[in-house]
Order: C-alpha cells, then sequence, then structure tokens
C-alpha cells in the first residue's frame, strides 16, 4: 500500500513512532526502529521478528549519527524512506522559564533532526530517489504564551525541511512535513486533552500523506484553523488564549 522496501523511524519506542514502525512492518517493509530506550524497542520488534531491527541510540548523541547511519543502511539493504519522528515536550508553567527544558527541546527536536535528515539528504541527493518525513505540529504555526520554546522548535524544523525539499525535489526526493494535532501520545498524556487522535490513525494517515512532496496537516479542519490564526494581528492574537 505504501510502497516502501527500506525504512529508518527514529524515535520508534512509543506514539507515532511506534506506530509507523507497525504499519510500516505490516505492509511488508524491512524497518530499523531507532529509540533510546531498548526495553520498549525490543517489546515492538518481538512482533515483527522478521522486518524489525532495533538500533538503540540516544538523538542528542549528533557524533554518532554519520557512522550509524551506515550502519543501518547497510543492514537494512536498502534505504527508501525514513521519518524522524523523535520529539520532547515537557510541561512548562505558565511563568515558568526553564533553560535546561528549552535546550532539551531544542536538542531533540531541531538538532536531532539536522543529525539523522542531513545524512539521508546525502544519500538520497546521490541516489536521486527517497522520502524524507518529518514530524513537525501545528504548534509551529503562530509563537502561543504555553509553549515558546517548543512552538519554536517546531516552526525551525518546517523551515529546514522547506528547505530541504527546495535542494532535493530536483534530485527526485520527496521531502515531507506532516503537522499533526493534538495526538494521544506518551507525550502529551500531561495535557489532559479531549479529543485527540490516536496514534495508530495518525500513523497511517502520515504515511499516505508521505507519498507527495510538501508540507502536510492531519486534518482538513486544521489547515483551515491555522490559515485563519496565521494571519491574526500580532496585536489581536496576544489577547487570545489560543
Amino acid at each position: 500500500m505504501y510502497g516502501y522496501a527500506y525504512a529508518i523511524v527514529v524515535g520508534a519506542s512509543s506514539g507515532i513512532g511506534e506506530e509507523l514502525v507497525r504499519h510500516l512492518a505490516r505492509d511488508g517493509a524491512k524497518v530499523a526502529a531507532v529509540a533510546r530506550r531498548a526495553d520498549l524497542l525490543e517489546k515492538l520488534a518481538a512482533e515483527f521478528p522478521e522486518r524489525v531491527i532495533t538500533v538503540q541510540h540516544d538523538v542528542t548523541d549528533y557524533d554518532a549519527v554519520p557512522a550509524l547511519f551506515q550502519e543501518i543502511t547497510k543492514q537494512l539493504g536498502g534505504l527508501d524512506l525514513i521519518v524522524y519522528a523523535a520529539g520532547t515536550m515537557p510541561a512548562v508553567g505558565e511563568h515558568e522559564y526553564s533553560f535546561e527544558k528549552d535546550k532539551q527541546m531544542v536538542e531533540v527536536n531541531i538538532l536531532g533532526a539536522i543529525a539523522w535528515l542531513n545524512q539521508t539528504a546525502i544519500r538520497f541527493e546521490n541516489t536521486g530517489h527517497g522520502t524524507i518525513v518529518g514530524i513537525g505540529s501545528v504548534a509551529g504555526e503562530r509563537g502561543r504564551q504555553g509553549q515558546p520554546v517548543y512552538n519554536m522548535s517546531k516552526a525551525a524544523l518546517a523551515t529546514y525541511l522547506e528547505a530541504l525539499r527546495n535542494r532535493l525535489s530536483r534530485r527526485g526526493v520527496r521531502v515531507v512535513t506532516i503537522k499533526p494535532g493534538p495526538t494521544a501520545t506518551e507525550m502529551t498524556a500531561h495535557l489532559h486533552m479531549k479529543g485527540m487522535m490516536d496514534a495508530s490513525t495518525t500513523a497511517e494517515i502520515i504515511l499516505m500523506k508521505s507519498q507527495k512532496n510538501g508540507e502536510f496537516f492531519i486534518k482538513f479542519t486544521h489547515k483551515v484553523a491555522f490559515a485563519i490564526i496565521r494571519n491574526i494581528p500580532s496585536a489581536v492574537f496576544r489577547k487570545l488564549k489560543i
């Protein structure tokens, strides 16, 4: 259905990343599941012993990425798709300004993505095919007061992916930015929001949308809502609790 034979999912131990591995493996792909928590990766691999290989890795260990990327692609036997699904969003109080939390979000949400996707861009530019998917967020559409650095990290990721798309599309490479709304995952459990989409459904939609180059929201209603939100004047936006 998706057409991928060899895939890497970075941030595969829980949430959307975990479900992406499941959908790809069920579709017949050989998948490298990359994440920090080896115990969760092993449970996932046990479901698909012939399809999933596990790679324990902390995405903030940037220096390890070039050699690890080469090792993984050799183990897989090729590469058609990479999804950077790693992300962190610690709870931030209304009057909290924690550099440690902010630094963690920048390291995981932006620098980890650059470390992995730069390596993929080099390979795909040379081979002339492949798909890069980055999991952004609707949170990157405006600088909302609740999560300043998380918002910034997702906006930065979207801009980086757009630049890759502009570089690589002429080489036959797809670069896809996905902007999910609230999704029920371990990362969002502290938000206690109603009506979140489940991670499996989100993963399925992501893989369907990965068939086309560009930037996509998961829901059409989000596309419409954030087109409006992006154009609210700053003076008005500051007074809104959104």
